[in-house]
């Protein structure tokens, strides 16, 4: 939750938002933000969004369809320039198929690039900053060991580029922004790998998933907690630029998927067995980075943003789709 002293994320593994001593609603030196722009209102990170700024206290506006369309870069600007003032703009939408961008990269493109310009541009009219979420895609995955901030980009498929792209277009245009690259998101609500596990291990005995691609898996909430203190504190000397987050620690999709599995023990279906294979075994239309897992140290300091492990916010997650399970069977 966020208080006017820190913002706290309980787990097992201890108290992992480090802020002693914060100014404001949002965090250590947090600024005088008063307003905040979200674009996008319904995917993982920007529900959790919603609900964090909510608790904030601190005046904030959505913009989603039918007001903005982030294919129609057009749109973008003509949506912003109509909003209420505000000092800093969080964006959360994207184009995150990333299969299907193979086949549709030019409306990646407009979403993923394009439109993030257009956000940009507005913003610059407004005087305001800007937030902007990221991807992992925007490496190769040929790295031995965690990728940092100032390691060579290299996107090996289209969703990565169109990312990479947006990246660009967006430090061009303006001078107060924070990209925040991020890996493996998953909440108690949306698609993601966490609803897909528990879904097909109700149906199936045995499970094949890949091995051989490494990196941090990363909470919804986690990632919107982590915004809402970068926002409050984009005034600090040195805020602005590129960062990392993502959960603590490292697995396998394998890993993950017996994780999952593990702390799911007591519901009320058998857990699969699950087979370790390789990437070759499991093609797809889109190549995958073999590893995701990015270096968190730079936001950690800048920001004093200690991201918590993996398996507590994992934990937290399966709780809460537990408890939608049993309200919805007596409902």
């Amino acid at each position: 939750m966020v208080s006017r002293q820190c913002v706290v994320v309980a787990g097992g593994r201890g108290a992992q938002w480090n802020c002693p001593e914060a100014a404001g609603p949002f965090g250590p030196g947090a600024g005088q933000v008063t307003s905040i722009l979200q674009i996008g209102a319904n995917g993982q990170v920007a529900s959790e969004l919603r609900r964090q700024l909510a608790a904030s206290g601190v005046a904030h506006q959505v913009l989603a369809r039918p007001e903005l369309d982030m294919a129609e870069p057009a749109s973008v600007e003509r949506a912003i320039d109509a909003a209420e003032p505000f000092d800093i703009l969080i964006n959360c939408a994207a184009y995150t198929a990333v299969d299907r961008a193979e086949e549709e990269e030019e409306l990646a493109r407009a979403v993923n690039a394009l439109s993030v310009e257009a956000a940009a541009r507005a913003c610059k009219r407004r005087g305001a900053a800007m937030i902007h979420i990221s991807t992992d895609y925007v490496f190769d995955g040929e790295k031995d060991g965690a990728y940092t901030e100032d390691d060579p980009v290299a996107p090996i498929g289209a969703y990565g580029r169109t990312k990479l792209e947006g990246e660009q277009r967006l430090a061009d245009v303006l001078e107060r922004f924070a990209i925040v690259r991020t890996a493996w998101v998953y909440s108690h609500h949306g698609n993601n790998f966490v609803k897909t596990m528990l879904r097909v291990g109700r149906e199936r005995d045995a499970l094949r998933v890949v091995d051989d691609q490494h990196g941090c898996p990363t909470q919804a909430g986690d990632i919107a907690r982590m915004l809402v203190a970068v926002a409050g504190q984009m005034d600090k000397p040195g805020a602005g630029g590129i960062y990392h987050y993502c959960g603590a620690g490292e697995t396998s999709w394998c890993g993950f998927a017996r994780e999952i599995f593990e702390q799911t023990a007591g519901w009320a279906f058998a857990a699969p067995h699950v087979e370790a294979i390789e990437t070759k075994d499991y093609p797809t239309p889109a190549r995958r980075p073999k590893n995701s897992v990015l270096s968190t140290s730079k936001i950690e300091q800048q920001f004093a943003i200690e991201p918590r492990d993996w398996r507590d916010a994992l934990a937290e997650t399966l709780q809460e789709l537990a408890r939608n399970e049993d309200a919805s069977h007596h409902a």
